[in-house]
């Protein structure tokens, strides 16, 4: 091989699938759920409204706005998974009494039962990834930092 073609090979792998960062994350995330969709099948919610549970299983009775800000989802992303849920009996979302702007969403009791049968959940991932306690620590916050940059970035 000569020196121009090594050199065109050099200016080439930056452009190359394998070489990409976002594809890396992009692969990685249709891997990660591909295992969620199989263990929130048995909840009958989908990964995203799992993300909201998880929002209103630590901290009920909150804003709309407050959750999306939790999950980086504008409300107009964020209404359509909260009347699924709703409809599924899930919670209940409703007009602030201070604010009639803003809507609460509230968990029902069935929402709360929910979060028994998904205790499983995050030991499932940690076995599917075969990772250990610290590698799972390093990697998402790791994951959260590019992410605060990238939003940065905007």
């Amino acid at each position: 091989m000569n020196i121009n073609q090594d050199d065109k090979k050099v200016k080439q792998a930056p452009l190359q699938l394998d070489q990409q960062l976002c594809f890396a994350l992009y692969s990685a995330n249709l891997a990660m759920h591909k295992v969620y969709r199989q263990l929130l099948s048995k909840l009958e919610i989908t990964y995203p409204q799992y993300l909201v549970m998880l929002v209103l299983w630590s901290q009920d009775d909150v804003t709309v706005s407050e959750i999306g800000e939790q999950l980086f989802l504008d409300s107009a992303t964020l209404t359509p998974l909260l009347k699924r849920l709703e409809s599924a009996g899930l919670l209940h979302r409703q007009r602030s009494r201070q604010d009639e702007r803003q809507v609460v969403v509230t968990l029902t009791d069935e929402g709360r039962a929910l979060r028994d049968k998904a205790e499983s959940i995050p030991e499932a991932i940690q076995c599917a990834t075969a990772c250990d306690d610290q590698v799972m620590a390093s990697l998402k916050a790791q994951l959260d930092e590019l992410r605060d940059s990238l939003y940065r970035a905007n």
